[in-house]
């Protein structure tokens, strides 16, 4: 009895100090855990969503799921072979041209109007424990070091397969300004980011960034945390209005009315980049299932649609590549307006100037 209380003490004393590292970031405080307390959008301790929205719609216990998800064996969970990537000279962009790069999953460089965006980037770990969520081979060739300097890096919630502690921190020097959900802020002035650098918002504020460009930050159905306690940060949705372009970055969440709202404020979208991938009907309100996905672009009713959150990990217990197969199917059979490319290739994005229409 004494040799099992000695291990199990020096296994609490090793994950304290695990869980001491930095990487897991930090909670609000001070005057950003005020306006934390002040938002309409937490309650009861936590932020919550607009509709009711469990994690987990199962019936087995959330141990069970979870060993189920960590050892189940899956068929064609992961590629047999090697991704192909296009590896582009990210450092030396045409200034005049706007243009999207997709590394994956949910990491997106956008040149837009001059201004350079960069979105959710995970170069490193997407998991507080290296051994989980590998990416795939071949889809890991894109380091900070290939990016150009960021005017603006949008982190959509805190999750680790969306804000990855080593990739931010070697991009500090080389970005403008962090524009970020109500608490996650905390997270990067711990990292070292000054705090006139990070942008924090809650859902329906608007930032006037430069001259002709603002971004709005708006609701998605999810949930946040990168420890045990959840829903002490908020998540989101963006909407980017630059001279030319409205462009829409769906972030994690499930279906709800909030597409059809969206689309009402900002009609004439030009680009959505919508959640795709990682999904399972046992927490089928938190990410978007394939029939959601034709439902939330079409309530939209953008322009042009790309999406993501897939082809880099494997989250849940699909196949590697449902997903696309999915959306490119129905994009034939719904009429929908799909880009596809491959990871790491620049995509032009014509200039619509629809935002300035309005």
């Amino acid at each position: 009895m004494i040799y099992i209380g000695i291990c199990l003490l020096m296994l609490a004393i090793a994950a304290a100090l695990y869980l001491n590292h930095p990487k897991f970031g930090s909670q609000p405080q001070g005057e950003r855990l005020k306006r934390v307390l002040e938002s309409p959008n937490f309650k009861d301790g936590e932020f919550r969503n607009e509709s009711e929205t469990p994690q987990l719609t199962t019936d087995e216990s959330r141990a069970k799921t979870i060993y189920d998800y960590l050892f189940e064996k899956r068929e064609r969970n992961r590629p047999e072979h090697t991704i192909e990537v296009v590896k582009s000279d990210l450092r030396n962009l045409p200034a005049d041209e706007d243009l999207l790069v997709w590394f994956g999953h949910s990491s997106y460089l956008m040149q837009l109007s001059g201004k350079r965006f960069l979105v959710d980037p995970v170069f490193y770990e997407a998991s507080p424990i290296a051994l989980f969520n590998k990416p795939f081979a071949g889809t890991d060739r894109y380091k900070p070091s290939d990016l150009p300097d960021i005017d603006y890096l949008v982190i959509t919630h805190d999750h680790w397969d969306h804000l990855d502690y080593k990739t931010v921190v070697e991009m500090r020097d080389r970005v403008g300004l962090v524009i970020c959900p109500l608490g996650v802020g905390a997270h990067f002035e711990k990292w070292g980011y000054p705090t006139d650098r990070i942008l924090e918002m809650d859902w329906y504020d608007t930032g006037d960034l430069a001259k002709g460009f603002q971004i709005h930050c708006l609701p998605t159905r999810h949930f946040s945390g990168r420890t045990f306690k959840s829903n002490q940060t908020l998540w989101a949705s963006f909407l980017i209005e630059t001279p030319q372009n409205r462009i829409y970055v769906s972030g994690d969440g499930g279906y709800d009315s909030h597409f059809r709202k969206i689309a009402e404020t900002f009609p004439q979208i030009d680009l959505a980049i919508m959640e795709n991938g990682q999904y399972d009907k046992n927490w089928r309100f938190i990410h978007l299932m394939p029939d959601d996905v034709i439902r939330a672009i079409q309530d939209l009713n953008p322009r042009q649609v790309f999406t993501g959150h897939h082809s880099k990990y494997a989250l849940a217990k699909h196949a590697w590549d449902e997903p696309v197969l999915n959306i490119r199917r129905k994009a034939v059979e719904e009429s929908l307006p799909l880009m596809s490319a491959q990871i790491g290739e620049m995509i032009p994005l014509e200039r619509n100037a629809s935002a300035a229409m309005q």
